[in-house]
């Protein structure tokens, strides 16, 4: 039986990512988009210097600049029902099998939170090992992922840039993608890839192209060192994402680390691997990373503008100011023009 963890229902909110036309892969019939209008949609999360999400925010206090020229902005939101398709990649390599029961956790809890039944918001769940594969196809229905999360096993390398490639080019789209609904995908693993076809560096453009916003939960343990932490936050940076780190701590503020050693042949570990006090600490520091990475995309302000910039440069570079000190503005770094 997974365990449930104490969300409000805030959480249950739609997520809004950064989108602009898109014309690499077969639209579905009734598209809202318009072919040769270059409307960039950037969703931006702002923070104060404790953290804290700044939610009192107009429009006349952001600016976009797209190639360092000033952007118009036309259109400013935060509504938090905007449609949206969700992707969950979940890492099934060897790495994650010491805590595989709760990433099991933190994927159902996700996927409960997010995909709430209506058919404004749907997702589909891809697992990644040696290869990737569809697991559940494109659904507003979250039962069929979940049930399907409690039957995967973990085992094998890591191909999580095949994965990424997977959910761009072969998966059932929703009408109306990626505009509206608009494209994320949340990564559930440590980040490290030793068995994709495909590159970062092309996985990154991919990503950009089809106008996917990148979210990570890292599984990686406190203490450790892992090449798949810059993976992560580099797929997360340049698509305007964020990664949360919930067992980057799991012991670092637990009595008994360090300063009260255990005597049990633990080494420094007060509590040992595999117990259910250790269990506890792990679930209920990976539910505060599902609810952080929750908060984070449900508190975005939407900015809309035309882009007046020259059609013959495919990619754009974009920056994203707020009129206020001692703030961090987190939105995409670019995105590519449509027919590029």
């Amino acid at each position: 039986m997974f365990l449930r963890f104490p969300f409000v229902p805030a959480f249950l909110a739609c997520l809004a990512v950064c989108s602009a036309q898109d014309q690499t892969q077969p639209q579905p019939p009734g598209a809202t988009f318009r072919s040769g209008v270059n409307e960039v949609i950037v969703p931006v999360t702002v923070t104060d210097e404790k953290g804290h999400f700044v939610s009192n925010l107009q429009q006349k206090d952001f600016q976009i600049f797209e190639e360092n020229k000033l952007q118009q902005i036309r259109t400013f939101t935060r509504d938090r029902n905007q449609p949206v398709v969700i992707g969950f990649l979940l890492d099934l390599s060897s790495a994650s099998a010491a805590h595989w029961e709760n990433i099991q956790n933190a994927a159902t809890e996700l996927i409960q939170h997010l995909l709430t039944g209506d058919p404004k918001y749907s997702g589909y769940l891809i697992g990644y090992t040696q290869d990737a594969g569809v697991s559940v196809n494109t659904t507003s229905d979250p039962a069929a992922l979940v049930d399907k999360v409690g039957k995967l096993k973990p085992g094998g390398g890591a191909a999580l840039y095949d994965a990424i490639f997977l959910a761009c080019t072969n998966r059932k789209l929703m009408q109306g993608e990626p505009i509206e609904p608009r494209r994320i995908l949340v990564i559930i693993g440590d980040g490290h890839d030793n068995a994709s076809a495909h590159s970062l560096a092309q996985t990154v453009q991919l990503a950009q192209r089809n106008l996917v916003t990148v979210y990570g939960i890292g599984t990686q343990v406190f203490g450790a060192t892992n090449q798949g932490d810059e993976t992560l936050q580099k797929l997360a940076i340049e698509t305007g994402g964020r990664v949360v780190y919930p067992l980057g701590d799991v012991y670092r503020d637990t009595d008994g680390y360090l300063s009260h050693p255990s005597t049990a042949g633990d080494g420094n570990y007060a509590l040992a691997v595999g117990s259910g006090s250790y269990a506890d600490v792990v679930d209920a520091k990976l539910a505060r990373g599902v609810a952080d990475l929750v908060g984070e995309v449900t508190s975005q302000y939407l900015l809309f503008y035309i882009s007046d910039n020259p059609k013959d440069k495919a990619y754009r570079n974009l920056k994203v100011t707020v009129d206020m000190p001692n703030v961090k503005v987190r939105a995409r770094k670019g995105y590519y023009a449509a027919g590029s």
